[in-house]
């Protein structure tokens, strides 16, 4: 597609907004979305590590008990 066409299909409101930007605010923009990708990779990251620390702990809660059990039945006998 060519330049001049390229923006044909945007709305006014955006071909507006657009046509204002200075370089610095590109810039801006540029580094802006950066930083929303890296903020989503560090949630996903976190997410995952708390749900895995919980699991972690129901495993231990569940290894604890089933070890008591064990320790019970050779008390009872």
């Amino acid at each position: 597609m060519n330049d001049p066409a390229r923006f044909d299909d945007l709305p006014p409101e955006t071909k507006e907004f657009l046509s204002q930007l200075r370089k610095e605010d590109v810039a801006l923009l540029k580094d802006g979305l950066r930083l929303v990708n890296a903020t989503q990779i560090v949630g996903k990251f976190v997410k995952w590590v708390i749900i895995g620390l919980l699991g972690i702990l129901a495993g231990i809660v569940m290894f604890g008990e089933s070890i008591m059990k064990i320790a019970g039945w050779f008390r009872a006998g």
